[in-house]
């Protein structure tokens, strides 16, 4: 997968995928990101294994995750 992606058919190409233990369990509301590659892979997990995945850089999706922890976003 080329770094220039950004986004992937078919998510079931990739490998690492976990659920965050902060996802809301059987309420459907959950991401999915995919470890060990040199982008972020990141895929909703109501989609199933074979669904799309947007790529993001490692350093975009850091920022997007150090802006969650920090409440810069509004429910």
């Amino acid at each position: 997968m080329a770094s220039t992606e950004r986004t992937v058919s078919d998510a079931s190409t990739l490998t690492g995928w976990f659920k965050s233990s902060y996802s809301g369990g059987d309420q459907g509301e959950c991401i999915e990101v995919a470890r060990g590659h040199a982008v972020v892979p990141v895929r909703d997990s109501k989609a199933g294994s074979t669904g799309p995945a947007l790529v993001f850089s490692a350093a975009g999706w850091a920022s997007f995750v150090g802006a969650v922890r920090g409440g810069r976003f509004s429910r």
